[in-house]
Protein backbone atom coordinates (compact mmCIF):
# COMPACT_ATOMS: atom_id res chain seq x y z
CA UNK A 1 0.00 0.00 0.00
CA UNK A 2 1.38 3.25 -1.05
CA UNK A 3 1.79 6.10 1.59
CA UNK A 4 -0.95 7.68 -0.68
CA UNK A 5 -3.31 5.38 -0.32
CA UNK A 6 -6.23 5.51 1.84
CA UNK A 7 -8.08 2.57 4.24
CA UNK A 8 -11.36 2.39 4.05
CA UNK A 9 -13.02 2.48 7.38
CA UNK A 10 -13.95 -1.19 7.46
CA UNK A 11 -10.39 -1.98 6.60
CA UNK A 12 -8.90 -0.38 9.41
CA UNK A 13 -12.04 -2.24 11.60
CA UNK A 14 -10.50 -5.07 9.84
CA UNK A 15 -7.06 -4.38 10.68
CA UNK A 16 -7.97 -3.22 14.38
CA UNK A 17 -9.53 -5.99 15.27
CA UNK A 18 -7.27 -8.35 13.93
CA UNK A 19 -4.21 -7.09 15.62
CA UNK A 20 -6.47 -7.56 18.85
CA UNK A 21 -6.80 -11.14 18.32
CA UNK A 22 -3.72 -11.45 17.58
CA UNK A 23 -2.04 -9.38 20.83
CA UNK A 24 -4.38 -11.71 22.75
CA UNK A 25 -3.31 -14.46 21.79
CA UNK A 26 0.16 -12.69 22.76
CA UNK A 27 -1.44 -11.89 25.74
CA UNK A 28 -2.26 -15.51 26.92
CA UNK A 29 1.98 -15.97 25.79
CA UNK A 30 2.43 -13.31 28.31
CA UNK A 31 -0.05 -14.29 31.30
CA UNK A 32 0.60 -17.52 31.11
CA UNK A 33 4.42 -17.04 31.00
CA UNK A 34 4.42 -14.61 33.93
CA UNK A 35 2.03 -16.35 36.43
CA UNK A 36 4.21 -19.44 36.08
CA UNK A 37 7.41 -17.64 37.04
CA UNK A 38 5.15 -15.48 39.78
CA UNK A 39 3.78 -18.97 41.15
CA UNK A 40 6.29 -21.58 40.96
CA UNK A 41 9.80 -19.75 41.36
CA UNK A 42 7.97 -17.96 44.68
CA UNK A 43 10.69 -15.35 44.83
CA UNK A 44 9.07 -13.77 47.84
CA UNK A 45 10.85 -16.79 49.69
CA UNK A 46 14.48 -15.90 48.17
CA UNK A 47 13.96 -12.74 49.89
CA UNK A 48 13.36 -10.82 47.18
CA UNK A 49 10.46 -7.92 47.67
CA UNK A 50 7.05 -8.16 46.29
CA UNK A 51 7.38 -5.60 43.73
CA UNK A 52 11.17 -6.79 42.55
CA UNK A 53 8.98 -10.14 42.29
CA UNK A 54 6.99 -8.43 39.79
CA UNK A 55 9.83 -7.16 37.80
CA UNK A 56 11.32 -10.60 37.71
CA UNK A 57 8.25 -12.10 36.06
CA UNK A 58 7.12 -9.23 34.18
CA UNK A 59 10.63 -8.89 31.83
CA UNK A 60 10.79 -12.17 30.39
CA UNK A 61 7.12 -12.63 29.68
CA UNK A 62 6.84 -9.56 27.95
CA UNK A 63 9.57 -10.25 25.53
CA UNK A 64 7.92 -13.63 24.70
CA UNK A 65 5.00 -11.67 23.78
CA UNK A 66 6.87 -8.87 22.02
CA UNK A 67 8.37 -11.68 19.90
CA UNK A 68 5.49 -13.70 19.05
CA UNK A 69 3.16 -10.60 18.33
CA UNK A 70 5.44 -8.58 16.11
CA UNK A 71 5.67 -12.19 14.23
CA UNK A 72 2.07 -12.93 13.78
CA UNK A 73 0.93 -9.32 13.44
CA UNK A 74 3.58 -8.28 11.03
CA UNK A 75 2.63 -11.12 8.54
CA UNK A 76 -1.08 -11.33 9.22
CA UNK A 77 -2.34 -7.93 10.31
CA UNK A 78 -0.38 -5.40 8.43
CA UNK A 79 0.59 -8.04 5.81
CA UNK A 80 4.31 -5.93 5.41
CA UNK A 81 6.85 -6.99 3.06
CA UNK A 82 9.23 -3.75 4.79
CA UNK A 83 12.78 -4.95 6.32
CA UNK A 84 12.30 -6.89 8.77
CA UNK A 85 15.39 -6.04 10.89
CA UNK A 86 14.55 -2.00 10.48
CA UNK A 87 10.92 -2.92 11.97
CA UNK A 88 12.23 -5.03 14.57
CA UNK A 89 14.25 -1.71 15.20
CA UNK A 90 11.49 0.28 15.46
CA UNK A 91 9.60 -2.14 17.82
CA UNK A 92 12.47 -2.42 19.81
CA UNK A 93 12.83 1.64 20.52
CA UNK A 94 8.43 1.47 21.34
CA UNK A 95 10.08 -1.10 24.00
CA UNK A 96 12.72 0.96 25.08
CA UNK A 97 10.32 3.49 26.27
CA UNK A 98 7.51 1.41 27.16
CA UNK A 99 9.51 -1.51 29.20
CA UNK A 100 11.07 1.08 31.59
CA UNK A 101 7.67 2.78 33.02
CA UNK A 102 5.69 -0.11 32.75
CA UNK A 103 8.21 -1.88 35.02
CA UNK A 104 8.50 1.69 37.08
CA UNK A 105 4.81 2.04 37.42
CA UNK A 106 4.20 -1.89 37.78
CA UNK A 107 6.41 -2.03 41.07
CA UNK A 108 5.24 1.12 41.98
CA UNK A 109 1.28 -0.29 42.03
CA UNK A 110 2.30 -3.82 43.40
CA UNK A 111 4.07 -1.49 46.41
CA UNK A 112 0.92 0.05 46.78
CA UNK A 113 -0.32 -3.50 47.91
CA UNK A 114 -2.68 -3.29 44.21
CA UNK A 115 -2.73 -7.21 43.16
CA UNK A 116 -0.28 -7.96 40.65
CA UNK A 117 -2.23 -9.38 38.49
CA UNK A 118 -4.67 -6.55 38.45
CA UNK A 119 -1.10 -4.77 37.80
CA UNK A 120 -0.05 -6.76 35.08
CA UNK A 121 -3.71 -6.96 32.86
CA UNK A 122 -3.70 -2.97 32.77
CA UNK A 123 -0.60 -3.39 32.04
CA UNK A 124 -1.18 -5.26 29.23
CA UNK A 125 -4.20 -3.24 28.06
CA UNK A 126 -2.26 -0.09 27.74
CA UNK A 127 0.16 -2.30 25.95
CA UNK A 128 -2.37 -3.21 23.27
CA UNK A 129 -3.34 0.13 22.74
CA UNK A 130 -0.26 1.96 22.49
CA UNK A 131 1.86 -1.28 20.65
CA UNK A 132 -0.95 -0.87 17.62
CA UNK A 133 -0.88 2.85 17.09
CA UNK A 134 3.20 2.44 16.84
CA UNK A 135 3.25 -0.45 14.54
CA UNK A 136 0.05 1.24 12.44
CA UNK A 137 1.57 4.68 12.46
CA UNK A 138 5.73 4.28 12.91
CA UNK A 139 6.68 0.64 12.27
CA UNK A 140 4.62 -0.46 9.24
CA UNK A 141 3.77 2.73 8.03
CA UNK A 142 3.89 2.97 3.72
CA UNK A 143 4.37 -1.14 3.54
CA UNK A 144 0.94 -2.07 4.97
CA UNK A 145 -0.56 -4.78 2.81
CA UNK A 146 2.81 -5.26 0.60
CA UNK A 147 3.56 -8.99 1.83
CA UNK A 148 2.50 -11.62 -0.86
CA UNK A 149 2.54 -15.02 0.12
CA UNK A 150 5.05 -17.50 -1.23
CA UNK A 151 2.03 -19.41 -2.66
CA UNK A 152 0.22 -16.42 -4.51
CA UNK A 153 4.12 -15.74 -5.85
CA UNK A 154 4.06 -18.78 -7.13
CA UNK A 155 0.94 -18.81 -9.14
CA UNK A 156 2.00 -15.22 -10.70
CA UNK A 157 4.98 -17.22 -11.89
CA UNK A 158 2.83 -20.01 -13.27
CA UNK A 159 0.71 -17.41 -14.98
CA UNK A 160 3.16 -16.24 -16.47
CA UNK A 161 4.87 -19.67 -17.41
CA UNK A 162 1.38 -20.25 -19.15
CA UNK A 163 1.47 -17.01 -20.88
CA UNK A 164 4.93 -16.97 -22.48
CA UNK A 165 4.52 -21.21 -23.71
CA UNK A 166 1.26 -19.95 -25.76
CA UNK A 167 3.36 -17.42 -27.28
Amino acid sequence: MADNQKMTKKENIIQMVKFALISASAGIIQFGSYTLLHELIHWEAMGVSADSAHMFSYLPSLILSVIWNFTINRKFTFKSANNVPVAMIKVAIFYCIFTPLSTWWGKALVALNINNYIVEIGTMFVNLVTEYLWDRFIVFRGSMNTRNDKKEIKEADEEIEDTTEVE
